[in-house]
C-alpha cells in the first residue's frame, strides 16, 4: 500500500529526533542545577514612580497624602507566604538519568526525559509521594564484536512511597523520598533485525518489567506562596533479569529539574 511507508519508524528521523530531545533535557538540567544558585536571589522590592506634585497647589499639597519620591525602594516580600501547610502538590520537570542496557555492556546510556510526581501530605512532615518517569536516548553495545552505535532504548518507571520535610525555611527546603515500584525496559525495538536478547550481538537485555527505585529527594527554591522551582536528585535502582540464572541490580544516578506547585488546600 501507498501510505505504508508514511508510518513506518524509519531510522535517521527517528534517531535523529530522540537524540534532540535527549539533549534538550540533559542541557535543561544541567544548566538548572547552575540557575538554581542565583534563584535565591529574586526581586524583593519595586520601585514606585510617584506622580509629579504640581507646583502651582501648594496647599493642597499639603493636606494629600505623602507619595514617596521618584525612585524610592519600597521593600515587599514575595515569599510572605510560604507556610508548608499544603495538603497537595505537583511537579513537573526535565529528567536525566544513566542505565546499562545490557548485563555484560562496558558502555552505559545517557537517557533524557520526563518526570512527573505529585504529593499529599499526611502531616506537617511526613507525606506520600508518586512518581511517573520516562527516559529515553540511545545506547551502544561495546565490547560485543558485532558493535552497533545508536540502538533507542527507553526505561519508563512508576513509584510511590514515604517522603520527609526535613530541612526548610521560607526560602528553601529540602523533603527526603524513598521510593519503590516497578521499571520498564524496551530495549529490543531498535535491533534491526538482529537477534535480541543477551546473547544477540547487541547484548542488550530482554524488554521487561523489574523491580525501580529511586531514593534522594527535592531541593526547593521557593518563588512564591504556590511556585517553587525543584531540583530532584536520586540514586536509580533498577533489577533487569539478564539470564535465566540470576538477576543484574543497578544503581544509576538520575536528577530532574522542573516547576512544583502547591494548591491552596491545607494540611
Amino acid at each position: 500500500m501507498w501510505g505504508r511507508g508514511l508510518f513506518e519508524r524509519r531510522h535517521a528521523i527517528y534517531h535523529d529526533e530522540v537524540m534532540r530531545f535527549e539533549k534538550l533535557a540533559s542541557r535543561f538540567v544541567r544548566v538548572a542545577v547552575f540557575a538554581a544558585l542565583f534563584c535565591l536571589a529574586g526581586p524583593a522590592g519595586m520601585y514606585a514612580q510617584a506622580p509629579s506634585q504640581p507646583q502651582s497647589a501648594p496647599a493642597a499639597t499639603a493636606q494629600a497624602p505623602q507619595n514617596p519620591p521618584n525612585g524610592v525602594y519600597i521593600s515587599t516580600d514575595p515569599l510572605a507566604g510560604v507556610k508548608y501547610d499544603n495538603r497537595y502538590d505537583v511537579t513537573v520537570g526535565l529528567a536525566s538519568g544513566h542505565i546499562h542496557a545490557g548485563p555484560n555492556l562496558r558502555e552505559g546510556a545517557d537517557l533524557g526525559g520526563l518526570d512527573i510526581s505529585g504529593s499529599w501530605w499526611l502531616t506537617k512532615h511526613w507525606g506520600l509521594e508518586g512518581s511517573a518517569r520516562g527516559y529515553l536516548g540511545t545506547s551502544g553495545t561495546a565490547p560485543n564484536p558485532d558493535s552497533l552505535d545508536g540502538l533507542f532504548v527507553a526505561q519508563y518507571m512508576f513509584l510511590a512511597g514515604p517522603e520527609y520535610q526535613w530541612l526548610h525555611n521560607k526560602h528553601a527546603d529540602v523533603v527526603l523520598h524513598g521510593l519503590v515500584g516497578g521499571a520498564y525496559g524496551d530495549f529490543n525495538s531498535d535491533l534491526r533485525g538482529h537477534t535480541p536478547g543477551p546473547s544477540g550481538p547487541a547484548g542488550f537485555y530482554n524488554n521487561q518489567t523489574s523491580l525501580g527505585g529511586a531514593f534522594g529527594g527535592h531541593i526547593d527554591l521557593n518563588r512564591s506562596a504556590h511556585w517553587v522551582f525543584r531540583v530532584t536528585p536520586d540514586a536509580l535502582l533498577t533489577g533487569y533479569d539478564g539470564t535465566s540464572q540470576y538477576p543484574h541490580t543497578q544503581w544509576n544516578f538520575g536528577i530532574s529539574a522542573g516547576v512544583e506547585y502547591k494548591f491552596k488546600k491545607k494540611r
